[in-house]
């Protein structure tokens, strides 16, 4: 195999990026202490990369694209869209870091990346990313993303492998995260590491997975639902006292944050613009050219800030945030509505008994952004959690969010892929809680349920265990079909012992609508003779298909 990435490479970085970014969005909110504390750090970065991913999809289908992607075409594409996408301080950030990566490829025409042009593209997009801050801080994915380049560039200059470069960015990277508390005062009393950096390993890690052929076509899915990085690795073990002189950044901070994207200007107004808008206020940061420009700001004066652009140019997709008001947000006490899907009716009974407004789905019948949009307005909350529990709904889940959005109602979606991921999420939820801990709660709950189920295949197929034929029981582990078997209870204990094989305390089974009662019972009954620690709930569930689903927690 050559030591290269091509264009199909580069684009499973991206999904697995994106898949990473979604499973630990929550988490990620959840260390955004600077420069505001206002917990969006995890959402910015994926809703960034989630955009520009579309929009790179999108122009390849308009130019009725065959056959293998241009490597430079999608760079250029996605160079673009990125900077459109941007989200927030943290995404304009990694707009930069992935715009000099495309810078390289695009300059040198590459149609696929070698090891000495994926140091040089890390190299670029550190680079990029810190020329575009007017005043960097040190303890920031500015930093992370230095030390990545840097590892990347000891192992390349020492003959190193692709394996072994990408390997060494991580590495450092990692190791640069976790010093980022040392450097920001305000990560020391949270007890916390860099939101950004946290992002930026994330996507060198996904980097890794590729080149090291780690990634399987389950691998995206796995990542969704919880696999892969160890959050706590992002927390200190021990959070310190404030010092009298240490700074207080998000204490006494500007009240807007202000960004924009700004057309029809040129190089010389818009370093006016910059000018100008240091001058009113902090964590400026203004990229692209040479046609179109991002602008992020956090300034006192918001109407000044927008004002300015109208001076250099043509602002366009102003979105103004009052700051204090989005930071109280995070640790208010407010009513959460919850959205579920159910599998069957005896789960749209157990949520709607929780509280949950419940949207029974089925193979072929699978909720839409809009019925979920709908069902999350009738909760009548200011707040909505959403539970997909299915794979296919979480996309539906995140366009439903968008949507909400921009109606002014807020809505999180927890990537619960299973039934058994929506109830464990369910069983969390805390009303005396703010929204954003109920969110973090619930997703941890979620992804830390490992999901198997057994089926009777119907048609003739070929899975992941080979061909099935009618009558062969399917086996089914984190959403694989794992084994192929002929007898119901037996594959149902395989899987069982599969998805205890890694631990467990909790053991839920969810009866379908065919099963025959007895099987169930059994398996319990084993279970309590042979493992008296495990707790295990047996519901009623009534889904079609699966005549068992199982959670292990």
């Amino acid at each position: 195999m050559p030591d290269v990435l091509t264009a199909a490479d580069a684009r499973q970085w991206a999904l697995l990026t994106r898949a990473a970014l979604a499973a630990r969005r929550t988490e990620i909110d959840g260390l955004n202490v600077f420069p505001v504390p206002d917990g969006d750090t995890g959402t910015n970065l994926y809703l960034t990369l989630d955009g520009a991913i579309d929009e790179v999809v999108a122009a390849r289908s308009a130019a009725d694209a065959h056959g293998p992607a241009d490597l430079v075409e999608e760079c250029r594409t996605l160079r673009r869209a990125v900077l459109l996408s941007a989200r927030g301080n943290s995404g304009v950030i990694l707009s930069q870091v992935l715009g000099g990566l495309c810078d390289v490829v695009v300059e040198q025409g590459a149609t696929q990346v070698d090891v000495a042009l994926l140091t040089a593209c890390l190299e670029r997009g550190a680079a990029k990313a810190r020329a575009s801050v007017a005043h960097p801080q040190e303890g920031t994915i500015l930093t992370v993303a230095d030390a990545a380049a840097a590892g990347a560039r000891a192992a390349c200059d020492a003959g190193g492998s692709m394996a072994e470069v990408s390997a060494a960015a991580v590495e450092a990277a990692t190791a640069a995260l976790a010093r980022t508390p040392e450097q920001l005062p305000a990560l020391a009393r949270a007890g916390v590491v860099d939101a950004g950096g946290a992002g930026c390993v994330l996507l060198l890690e996904a980097l890794h997975r590729v080149v090291t052929g780690a990634w399987t076509s389950a691998e995206e899915g796995l990542l969704a639902a919880g696999a892969g990085t160890d959050p706590a690795r992002w927390h200190s073990p021990q959070p310190r006292a404030a010092d009298a002189a240490d700074e207080e950044p998000d204490a006494a901070g500007p009240a807007f944050e202000v960004m924009y994207l700004l057309l029809d200007s040129d190089a010389e107004r818009v370093q006016r613009l910059t000018r100008d808008l240091d001058a009113l206020g902090d964590s400026l940061i203004v990229v692209g050219g040479p046609d179109l420009w991002n602008v992020h700001v956090h300034v006192d004066d918001a109407g000044a800030a927008v004002e300015a652009a109208l001076v250099a140019g043509r602002p366009e997709r102003i979105r103004i945030t009052h700051l204090p008001s989005q930071v109280a947000a995070r640790g208010a006490v407010v009513p959460l509505g919850v959205v579920a899907g159910a599998a069957g009716p005896g789960v749209v009974a157990l949520l709607q008994e929780a509280g949950a407004v419940a949207l029974e789905f089925g193979p072929g019948r699978r909720a839409s952004a809009s019925q979920l949009l709908e069902a999350a307005r009738r909760t009548g909350a200011s707040a909505v959690v959403v539970l997909p529990a299915d794979p296919d709904g979480l996309m539906a889940a995140e366009v439903a969010a968008e949507a909400g959005a921009a109606d002014g109602l807020e809505v999180h979606v927890v990537p619960a892929r299973t039934t058994v991921q929506a109830i464990a999420a369910m069983a969390v939820l805390d009303p005396e809680r703010p929204v954003h801990a109920n969110v973090v709660a619930m997703t941890q709950a979620a992804v830390a349920t490992r999901h198997g189920a057994v089926s009777v295949a119907t048609k003739e197929a070929l899975t992941w265990a080979g061909v099935c034929r009618p009558g062969d029981v399917l086996g089914i582990v984190d959403g694989d079909v794992a084994f192929l078997g002929t007898d119901l209870a037996a594959s149902a204990r395989d899987v069982l012992d599969r998805l205890l094989s890694a631990g467990g305390e909790l053991v839920t089974l969810v009866r379908g609508a065919d099963a025959d009662p007895l099987l169930v019972e059994r398996l319990a009954g084993d279970l309590g003779r042979e493992r008296p620690e495990l707790e295990v709930v047996v519901l009623d569930g009534g889904q079609p298909v699966y005549p068992l689903l199982i959670g292990v927690e």
